[in-house]
């Protein structure tokens, strides 16, 4: 069972919140229900906010759990009282959640993956990864700490489709859910998704063209080079065409997307190579070599009882548009190919790992319709028009499935929208199911 080590935990004072680290000791396998399969266990960790004012009744207020987007990514680590943190505050104890394998929970890393035995193993191992592992250790660590009271929880990208899981299988556990960016599709296999997102990255490119109009010599130019030249980044690593056609992975962010990518690639050409400078800075845009779960898990996150066979690469030659010798190269958006586990340092150990999730086809199912069409719990939702990266209609679709969803459909933000105007957004969903 789970087991609570928070009173070791160090209480630590931020301008306007105080919190409390929790580490948790959970299974690495589940078995039915919350019965772990053997005897592994791993750390899960989770940060603790509340207001200074709330210290001595902080044990009675009710916790708005946190599930970050990813799947492979930690918890925000907040500075300061701001954004959705301080609205939820206001009414909430936060636990910000790193969900397993990331951050300060039991990291899936490359130097720990290597202590395996082999691929297979490392292949069996990370199978314990998905949003239906972190539902378990969620349930187990919401008993821990508050026994058969519910919690709230706000899912986020990712979070979101931890979230129906937890409807699907565990909804006694929750009061209420707040989804932004994150209603999943229901389907068995990613093929679906990528159908419907290659075209919203199309229309991406599209709009970062009539941005920058002068970018597209630029890119053209650079990617020619790259067929012709070698060039290396500070890694060591080869900066390949396709790996700079990557970039458009953020493409989907109101900030940091194509105002990045234009800056950097003012400062292209050194003469007659590509500078340091930018393939210094290009280096910190794609982060699959510090998230390595990110790829390797990426399109295991849709699968329930089939395999995904590469499916972004599969259905690649359905859009000739993101050939890299188009005579207008495209940038990609959220998608993993085979090429990137040979061309980035900490993937290509685990290349046969990777093939072997790609192939396994007895993952278990993530969702239960039926359950998520009974359920009672209030859930509301905030869907982004333009989302590049979890698809509008799939969204609505899910909605229209789990009983009593309410949601907020807008084109104001982007997938960025509650890192940009959390307080507003989680205020909008919060007084949807009052």
């Amino acid at each position: 069972m789970t087991k609570a080590i928070s009173k070791a935990a160090t209480k630590q004072k931020m301008p306007g919140f105080n919190y409390i680290k929790h580490n948790f000791v959970v299974p690495l396998a589940y078995g039915k229900g919350l019965s772990p399969v053997g005897s592994e266990t791993i750390n899960v960790f989770a940060r603790e906010l509340f207001l200074p004012e709330c210290e001595e009744k902080r044990e009675s207020l009710p916790i708005l759990v946190f599930f970050q987007g990813g799947p492979g990514f930690e918890s925000p680590r907040p500075l300061a009282l701001d954004g959705w943190i301080k609205r939820a505050l206001q009414e909430y104890r936060v636990l910000l959640l790193d969900q397993r394998g990331v951050g300060n929970s039991t990291a899936v890393s490359l130097e720990g993956l290597l202590k395996l035995s082999d691929y297979k193993e490392r292949a069996d191992y990370l199978s314990n990864f998905r949003a239906d592992s972190i539902v378990k250790d969620s349930e187990m660590i919401r008993r821990a700490l508050i026994g058969d009271r519910k919690w709230t929880t706000l899912g986020q990208s990712f979070g979101g489709f931890i979230t129906t899981t937890y409807l699907s299988y565990f909804a006694e556990g929750l009061e209420k859910c707040f989804i932004t960016g994150g209603l999943p599709p229901l389907a068995n296999n990613p093929d679906e998704v990528y159908r419907a997102l290659y075209p919203r990255v199309i229309q991406k490119n599209a709009l970062y063209q009539e941005l920058f109009p002068e970018d597209h010599k630029v890119v053209k130019a650079i990617v020619q080079h790259l067929l012709d030249h070698k060039e290396e980044l500070s890694t060591g690593e080869i900066l390949s065409a396709r790996r700079f056609l990557g970039a458009g992975l953020n493409f989907g962010y109101k900030s940091g997307g194509f105002d990045t990518l234009h800056y950097l690639l003012e400062r292209a050409f050194e003469g007659d190579r590509l500078s340091f400078y930018f393939k210094r800075n290009f280096e910190n845009l794609l982060t699959f070599n510090t998230n390595i779960s990110y790829a390797i898990l990426h399109e295991a996150i849709y699968c329930q009882g089939e395999a995904s066979n590469w499916s972004a690469e599969r259905l690649l030659s359905q859009f000739p548009e993101f050939a890299v010798d188009a005579a207008q190269p495209l940038f990609t958006g959220e998608m993993i190919y085979r090429f990137m586990f040979d061309e980035y340092a900490c993937l290509k150990p685990l290349k046969d790992t990777a093939q072997a999730l790609a192939e396994k086809s007895n993952w278990p199912n993530l969702y239960d319709k039926d359950a998520l069409q009974r359920n009672q719990v209030p859930v509301a939702a905030c869907v982004y028009y333009d989302d590049m990266y979890v698809d509008r209609e799939l969204s609505l679709e899910c909605a229209a499935t789990i009983s009593g969803t309410k949601t907020l459909i807008t084109n104001e933000y982007e997938h960025d929208g509650l890192r940009r105007d959390g307080e507003n957004i989680l205020s909008k969903l919060m007084s949807m199911v009052k």
